[in-house]
């Protein structure tokens, strides 16, 4: 640079810099940088911080110039099709207030207080309009008020909750609003430029709300929508929520006949009798692998007393979830969790450290006092068994168990049809208990598990148990969806705070360390993801019917019934339909029911004592000898296929 002009320094993620004699917003850089950029800038991150286009750099920075094909790009397209969303409701409906509207994982929504309430098939209506406003390319402003100015401008157009929002903005903080065309809305941003960027956008429900999240408050109207950065990426995405609808599990339920639930016990669960052979067997496997592994299954009850909900800290943490019930002037909650009733079974008598470690195993019903509204399906439920399990242990012994525990996890994951694994340590939330040295030292032993199994991992910061952080491990479906399942958490707190102790080498008294665990979590839950992931083509083993025996005519009833008869007393569950129907009938029906196999008996089978095997994809697997096709499925339950 020539002279005595001062200039600054950016920095791009490449390692390049660029000198700058004078400031630039993020749009004019990108256009120094490339042409071909600048056409597709959606934002900048500055310093990493996300903004605007129109920011301008006047400091040495690092930047970078954001597109569609960015994470952070798609969340800006996102947020930009929200307020896209405000602005057309408030075109169509005046009366509507509308009150918050963030990003979400594949798409947004926005809620309107709007008493008269929208229906579905204003949803096409109001995507309309957005499609109009696109077209008028509105340039999309940012805008500083002070908090006066914003409540007054809020005030003026009778819109309620913003001013509400105004006002819990912390004093100091800025108000920044963003302005396209003649709607305005509070927001922080960053957004698009223009609403011509907006182009790949579907609204695709309706729901209800309550501000703020509370019951007690007025219930809003809450519309979700999609956006992506192309067409195609947008058909893509609908063509995944389609299939996705096939595989509901609750359609699954209804179809296979395995549970309901109903108005009179909201969030608990109806199981019918295939769907309890589901749970039982999925149990019953858990169970199998406990023992193999060391555990010991236990009991606890699960009612318990105020004073142990005190001591673990769940009562003050924890008692909007719990259901609270008094007796002869004693408040009691039913158990949430199982882990003060395991500690209680520790307690119980002395232990030394020759007995460490010891390996607990229950499966607890719980119940939990979630909001009606957050009740779906199997999914999210007020009534739930955990495979849940806690290791006593001493401190050296933290390593060695929470590795076992992986390789365990791991294991059980595999033979359930999950390969896909994703795994995060949860480190300490702002609401905890313990001192900082404690969670430094449960911190470093599961990062150490982890580095030591060389297991792929990132952290997930501040969402860590109160008492402790946590592998928290899921699972990504057939659709790419990600479920948080198994969790192993280190906790020095709660043996002191009820005072577990054992015998140290030395004679002393020593408080041990607790890992909780699960591996599926909520059984209820996890029956939802097996029936979603497989499309209802549950393993042979899990399948809650093995094989149908189907005949052609009455001629062959008995020989239908014999059948039934041999394989069942191999431990197989079949079942004979020996209806006077049509055979395509029957096939179909129970195809639908996802049988896995559908053995068809005519009198060629009748006479050669074989059966034709179909499988329910319609595949013919041919004719096979009675007692062959018995260790067929034998070879296929045992080896968990």
């Amino acid at each position: 640079m020539a002279g005595n002009t001062p200039f600054f320094n950016i920095t791009l993620p490449d390692g390049k810099q660029l000198q700058l004699a004078q400031s630039l917003t993020v749009a004019e850089l990108a256009v120094a940088i490339s042409s071909s950029l600048a056409k597709v800038a959606i934002a900048g991150k500055v310093d990493g911080v996300l903004v605007d286009l129109s920011y301008r750099i006047e400091n040495d920075a690092a930047v970078q110039i954001i597109t569609a094909v960015d994470v952070e790009g798609l969340e800006v397209i996102r947020h930009s099709v929200a307020h896209l969303l405000a602005h057309a409701v408030k075109e169509l409906y005046p009366q509507a207030q509308p009150v918050i509207g963030p990003v979400v994982e594949n798409g947004f929504y926005y809620d309107f207080y709007y008493p008269a309430g929208f229906t579905e098939s204003d949803l096409a209506v109001i995507e309309t309009r957005m499609h109009e406003i696109v077209k008028r390319s509105c340039v999309i402003e940012r805008v500083v008020m002070s908090r006066i100015e914003a409540r007054q401008l809020f005030e003026k157009i009778g819109e309620t909750y913003k001013v509400r929002l105004i006002d819990a903005i912390p004093s100091g903080e800025l108000i920044t609003l963003y302005k396209q065309g003649d709607f305005i809305d509070l927001c922080r941003g960053p957004h698009v430029a223009n609403t011509a960027v907006l182009k790949a956008f579907k609204l695709t429900k309706l729901a209800g709300a309550y501000w703020q999240g509370n019951a007690q408050n007025e219930v809003l109207q809450r519309i979700y929508g999609t956006a992506w950065q192309d067409q195609k990426a947008l058909d893509d995405y609908l063509k995944h929520l389609e299939e996705a609808k096939l595989r509901d599990h609750r359609l699954l339920g209804q179809k296979m006949d395995l549970f309901h639930l109903q108005q009179e016990a909201p969030g608990m669960v109806f199981w019918h009798p295939h769907g309890w052979i589901i749970f039982r067997e999925l149990r019953n496997y858990v169970a199998q692998k406990n023992e193999q592994f060391g555990y010991q299954e236990i009991c606890t009850p699960f009612l318990l007393d105020r004073s142990l909900w005190e001591k673990s800290g769940h009562w003050d943490k924890y008692d909007d979830k719990m259901f609270i019930t008094e007796s002869e002037k004693h408040l009691y909650a039913l158990k949430p969790m199982n882990c003060p009733g395991q500690v209680q079974v520790f307690k119980h008598g002395l232990k030394s450290y020759r007995d460490l470690p010891i390996r607990y195993s229950e499966f607890g019903f719980c119940h939990r006092n979630e909001s009606s509204g957050t009740l779906h399906g199997l999914f999210r439920v007020r009534g739930f068994m955990v495979d849940d399990g806690h290791i006593f242990c001493t401190e050296d012994q933290i390593t060695s168990e929470a590795m076992v525990y992986m390789e365990q996890l791991f294991n059980v994951y595999a033979d359930l049809g999950f390969n896909d694994i994703v795994v995060r340590l949860a480190t300490r939330p702002e609401n905890r208990i313990g001192a900082d040295e404690v969670w430094d030292k449960a911190e470093q032993a599961l990062q150490e598990v982890l580095d030591k199994k060389n297991i792929k991992w990132e952290y997930n910061h501040g969402e860590g148990a109160f008492y402790g952080p946590k592998i928290e491990v899921s699972l990504r479906d057939c659709l790419g969806r990600v479920w948080q399942c198994g969790t192993l958490q280190v906790d020095f707190s709660m043996p002191m705070r009820f005072d577990v102790h054992y015998i140290a080498e030395d004679g002393s008294k020593k408080h041990p360390v607790m890992l909780h665990r699960a591996m599926l979590g909520s059984l209820e839950r996890f029956i939802g993801i097996m029936l979603e992931h497989t499309k209802g083509d549950l393993p042979l083993w899990l399948a809650p019917l093995q094989a149908v025996v189907l005949n052609i005519t009455d001629a062959q009833i008995e020989y239908g019934q014999k059948i039934t008869q041999i394989l069942r007393s191999y431990g197989l569950r079949v079942s004979c339909d020996l209806r006077n129907e049509k055979i395509g009938f029957k096939i179909r029906e129970h195809s639908l029911r996802r049988v896995p196999y559908l053995l068809v008996v005519g009198n060629i089978e009748m006479e050669n004592q074989t059966v034709a095997v179909r499988t329910r994809e319609g595949k013919d697997l041919g004719v096979f000898a009675v007692n062959d096709f018995k260790d067929v499925l034998r070879q296929q339950v045992d080896s968990k296929l």
